[in-house]
């Protein structure tokens, strides 16, 4: 027994076996581990805050959508002005087209007037019933005319006026006229509500 504890001792110093220097190896390097966590922990510079404050951003977020929600609303007045004028363009449209549906009609019958006024003229002196028929047919095709929105041009003894006449002749001034005066209306003029259908021929008084 003697000779046992001699052996395990070797000139005063305590022998361990290799499992212990294992585990003393493997406690000394989870220490040094730990105290260099702990170094890095407490050396660690603080995390720095960003240049940009919340609140700026936040405000600048607030100014772009308010920016974008004017320029939104400026779009939606403009398409509502838009729908405006074309609704008011459309509806000028349909009553024009109303109006003037049967501008084309109404000057091929023109001359179908004409003819029937021509030959009054020409009968002026003749009574009996020819003449009792081309009143009446004249007095129809007038009252067609006007319920169709067509009123005559006579101006017979006004002023001349170039937007309702033409004027084909110049006449020397007559007692009781004066220069600038319908002197003579030899084709009667027509309009179709207030556009010129066709201008009335005239001869003018020179000045």
């Amino acid at each position: 027994m003697a000779e046992t504890n001699n052996s395990s001792r070797q000139d005063g110093v305590e022998s361990t076996t290799p499992a212990e220097e294992l585990k003393k190896a493997a406690q000394a390097a989870d220490a040094a581990a730990a105290a260099d966590s702990q170094q890095s922990a407490e050396g660690a510079p603080a995390p720095e805050l960003g240049d940009s404050d919340p609140a700026q951003d936040l405000a600048a977020q607030l100014a772009a959508a308010q920016a974008k929600a004017a320029e939104n609303f400026d779009l939606y007045v403009r398409a509502v002005a838009e729908m405006e004028n074309v609704r008011r363009r459309c509806a000028d449209d349909v009553q024009k087209a109303q109006k003037f549906s049967i501008e084309k009609f109404a000057q091929n019958l023109l001359p179908v007037v004409d003819s029937i006024e021509k030959a009054l003229e020409a009968c002026a002196d003749v009574e009996g019933p020819m003449r009792d028929g081309l009143l009446a047919t004249h007095r129809q095709f007038l009252h067609a005319l006007e319920v169709s929105g067509m009123t005559p041009i006579n101006p017979d003894g006004e002023k001349f006026d170039p937007n309702t006449q033409q004027a084909i002749a110049m006449v020397p001034a007559a007692e009781g006229r004066s220069a600038g005066d319908v002197a003579q209306v030899f084709q009667h003029g027509w309009k179709i509500h207030e556009r010129v259908l066709r201008p009335a021929m005239v001869s003018v008084v020179q000045g």
